[in-house]
């Protein structure tokens, strides 16, 4: 059960580090919200995705509003738009001033790889992303938008009303995500770092945490017992991943790595670009991805 302006507020700062200085962020939170019932994680994938969207939607500076708010969809409603089902509901609105989306454009919107960017700038994951979390928590999304006047999108999850029954999901890609071992998390973004200890620690995992290179050290050198992974931000004051893996290394050969960051082309090494995509984990990422790709680099032999 989930308060969905407790979740927002808490993503805040997360929020204005990745849309820049340039962009106004209003937030206008709903009164008497009612609770919904979703996967943490992935609302603040979902919100993270839509903020990332209208940031590369706004060419210069522009706003970006986040609103809350009780409805109700009613039967005509729901006739008219697909996935959506009668019953009452919490909308989160993510609208932008940008440069908005022809007709044509948003029928293609959710469909995975499709992307409006050129090479090397985008993925065409993201909204995908989205959607499919969306569906997952029971909610649906819709779009309006028109060329040169930014885009509005709202997903809507239900009410929480109660205890109710989940549904069933592949126990085997469940169990292959999931682990013992013990992972040193780098992040100087507070929730971020909250964010992604939450993830690892209900995968199973014993998480040590760092909010710098220097800390991190500090732990590698430290902790009495075995650590398996270090999972570390690329972009860092002080010192970037690369450097970061390299030094505790250099104190634990044994141990695996893994670099995250909203950029591909981050530089990691010594003024060397990035060019292991198998260690690479793109943000923003959802639950499933995180907990595969780290199963993944942590079964390497």
């Amino acid at each position: 059960m989930l308060d969905l302006n407790g979740e927002v507020a808490r993503s805040s700062r997360m929020l204005e580090r990745l849309i820049g200085e340039h962009i106004q962020l209003e937030w206008h939170p709903g009164d008497g919200l009612w609770p919904v019932f979703a996967d943490a994680s992935q609302v603040d994938q979902i919100i993270a995705n839509l903020c990332v969207n209208a940031k590369d939607a706004i060419a210069d500076v522009g706003t970006l509003r986040i609103a809350t708010e009780n409805c109700v969809i009613d039967d005509e409603f729901a006739a008219a738009h697909a996935d959506a089902e009668p019953g009452r509901y919490v909308r989160l609105s993510v609208s932008d001033t940008g440069h908005g989306m022809s007709n044509d454009v948003m029928a293609h919107i959710f469909e995975p790889f499709f992307t409006t960017k050129g090479v090397g700038e985008g993925t065409g994951l993201g909204l995908a992303t989205v959607y499919g979390a969306v569906r997952q928590n029971h909610g649906f999304i819709t779009v309006s938008s028109r060329v040169g006047q930014g885009s509005v999108f709202e997903i809507h999850l239900p009410q929480y009303e109660g205890a109710r029954n989940v549904e069933s999901v592949d126990h085997a890609d469940v169990v292959s995500a999931r682990g013992h071992e013990t992972i040193l998390v780098v992040e100087d973004e507070a929730s971020l770092l909250r964010l992604t200890t939450r993830v690892l620690e209900h995968s199973g995992y014993a998480v040590l945490t760092a909010s710098s290179p220097a800390t991190a050290l500090d732990l590698a050198k430290a902790h009495a017992g075995d650590i398996h992974l270090l999972l570390t931000d690329v972009v860092m004051p002080g010192m970037n991943g690369g450097r970061l893996a390299s030094a505790v290394r250099a104190h634990r050969p044994n141990i695996q790595w893994l670099y995250m960051s909203g950029y591909a082309s981050d530089v990691v090494g010594d003024g060397e670009p990035f060019d292991d995509a198998t260690r690479f984990i793109g943000k923003p990422f959802s639950t499933a991805a995180l907990t595969a790709k780290v199963r993944e680099v942590l079964d390497r032999v």
